[in-house]
């Protein structure tokens, strides 16, 4: 610690090592990243949501028992019987979805400021698996209360996790090679969701991915500090070696107490908002599961019925094909785009943003373009019933517009001739159609998956 620095400040840097929570943070950090704007503050929110979800998480596993006889009845009783039950379950469930739904924000934050630029790569990838870790730990929670609900959503989830069969049936190999079913069985221990399932879950839920997910931020936490605080824009006075101690003391601000205050403030807002949301909204719990009597139509979770949509085109191609594509596609991006001129810039320059804008009109134009002919007119098994089914696997709406996306990306890149451009376009056009997606299916497909535009439509059984 330099001795130029006054006592007041170095009794400030002593307090923030000797405080473990306070050592979490930098000494000090630079003004840009205290900008509201440009985080949103998105990172911590989602800390304080794993925070909470952790103990409320803690309190209901001590009035929940895990088994198929007693489950539904305990989550009753949680509800109903044990004080304040209601709404630590409201609580809990609200602050995992709002987990996943921040972790995606969170990304798409990071992507387009350029936060995996400049020697960041490692931490991308550390987000990344993060984001899916986060939305496996919501989807096993989802199982536990053992109601219809639960219990036909995990259901197609697991099928979902068995589309590869789509692919060994066409090949004649399934008996042979049930590359689907194991990993069907790998998830739920059986063939049908079952006592085995609900045990996997309960586990998978508060023991191993909360473990798995502590370990993973802390070693996110850890990238920040040692990539030298959260991304932002170079300036000359940062790039240059000449730079003072005094230039550098009044370019940053001390953590303690503005970011400490700063980190407070976002934890009373989010507690506040969960409460009002506990308060105003109950955590659904429907009758008890019942695998005799299936739910039309059954779903599963929000943030998995993009891919519940791929599905009806193609098992293979939407369940298995389009997932890890997107994948590794997210996971290659801080070795294709290395333009760290463009690092921590919101949509790198006005010709990002336009680039973005036309990304998002083109997406949605293609998709609507193939879901309305699908949903309209069928597709290549309507209209050639004797067609090969390997055909209709491999060209379908789910397919067609990801190569539709990625010529789209590819023109981008021949124009601009900047990898960064291109993978603007492509990143965008994926999250623009999985959100496209997703909104078909929790609005807008209805009993046996049929394209309703309202509930109203709905046929009565």
């Amino acid at each position: 610690m330099p001795d130029s620095y006054p006592e007041d400040n170095k009794r400030r840097l002593g307090k923030i090592n000797r405080n473990f929570f306070l050592h979490i943070h930098a000494n000090k950090v630079h003004p840009h990243s205290l900008k509201p704007g440009y985080t949103f503050g998105l990172g911590v929110i989602l800390g304080f949501l794993f925070v909470i979800m952790i103990l409320t998480g803690v309190m209901l596993m001590m009035n929940y028992t895990p088994s198929v006889e007693r489950a539904y009845n305990s989550v009753k009783d949680i509800m109903f019987v044990v004080p304040g039950g209601r709404y630590i379950r409201n609580i809990h469930r609200w602050a995992a979805h709002s987990m996943v739904l921040i972790s995606f924000l969170h990304l798409i934050r990071v992507f387009y400021t350029g936060g995996y630029l400049k020697g960041r790569r490692l931490n991308w990838i550390f987000g990344v698996v993060i984001l899916f870790l986060v939305m496996f730990m919501n989807f096993s929670g989802y199982l536990l209360p053992w109601d219809q609900l639960a219990f036909w959503a995990v259901t197609i989830g697991s099928n979902i996790a068995a589309s590869f069969r789509e692919l060994t049936d066409i090949l004649g190999i399934t008996q042979v090679i049930d590359i689907g079913g194991f990993i069907k069985r790998l998830l739920i221990g059986d063939d049908n969701v079952g006592q085995a399932a609900l045990s996997r879950f309960f586990m998978l839920h508060v023991v191993f991915l909360p473990v798995t997910l502590m370990v993973l931020t802390g070693l996110h936490f850890w990238r920040i500090r040692k990539d030298g605080g959260i991304s932002r824009p170079e300036t000359q006075s940062e790039g240059s070696e000449n730079k003072s101690v005094r230039a550098e003391r009044t370019s940053k601000y001390f953590s303690w107490p503005l970011v400490m205050w700063a980190e407070l403030a976002i934890l009373l807002l989010c507690a506040s908002a969960l409460l009002v949301m506990a308060f105003l909204f109950d955590a659904p719990l429907r009758e008890e599961a019942n695998p005799a009597f299936p739910e039309n139509p059954a779903k599963s979770p929000w943030y998995f019925l993009g891919i519940q949509e791929l599905v009806s085109y193609s098992a293979f191609a939407g369940g298995v094909i389009i997932p890890v594509l997107f994948l590794v596609f997210l996971i290659s991006i801080p070795y294709v785009d290395r333009e760290d001129e463009y690092i921590g810039i919101w949509f790198s320059s006005p010709k990002g943003l336009r680039i973005t804008w036309q990304s998002i009109a083109f997406t949605f134009f293609v998709t609507i373009a193939l879901i309305f002919i699908i949903i309209r007119y069928g597709w290549l098994n309507t209209w050639f019933p004797d067609i090969p089914r390997v055909l209709v696997m491999l060209i379908n709406p789910a397919t067609l517009s990801a190569f539709f996306y990625v010529i789209w990306a590819k023109w981008i890149q021949r124009n601009t001739g900047s990898s960064r451009m291109e993978t603007t376009a492509l990143f965008t056009c994926t999250i623009t159609a999985f959100i496209i997606f997703t909104v078909i299916g929790i609005w807008f497909r209805g009993p046996n998956w049929e394209f309703y535009w309202s509930n109203a439509q709905w046929p009565v059984f």
